[in-house]
């Protein structure tokens, strides 16, 4: 099982979720998030007064899945989110140990 952690840009979140969907995954959480890579911010003009954002702000989308999945939802959070400029996001993998489900203490993958 691998977790799977993608923080995108705000206006790309529908596709992103539209082609998750279309591999045949269906769960996820998203998160409105602040944070700054390499483009480290940037200066927007308000009412004549330019001022710094330092921090950008973006949707960060976690799913659980099956190990033999991953790939698929990788390829197609990127298809869905680029745009191939500066600020398009990132994408962690990471793996799970084990995953509970609450409403019936079902565990590992049929957890998912």
């Amino acid at each position: 099982m691998k977790k799977i952690e993608a923080i995108v840009r705000h206006h790309k979140l529908d596709d992103v979720k539209e082609a998750l969907i279309g591999v045949g995954l269906h769960g996820m959480t998203v998160t409105e998030v602040r944070g700054f890579g390499r483009q480290r911010g940037h200066t927007e003009t308000y009412r004549g007064t330019e001022y710094r954002v330092d921090f950008v702000p973006k949707v960060k989308i976690e799913l659980a899945v099956a190990a033999e999945l991953a790939p698929k939802a990788v390829s197609a959070i990127i298809g869905a989110a680029k745009t191939g400029q500066v600020g398009d996001g990132k994408i962690f993998l990471s793996d799970l140990t084990e995953v509970v489900r609450v409403r019936t203490g079902e565990t590992g993958s049929a957890a998912l």
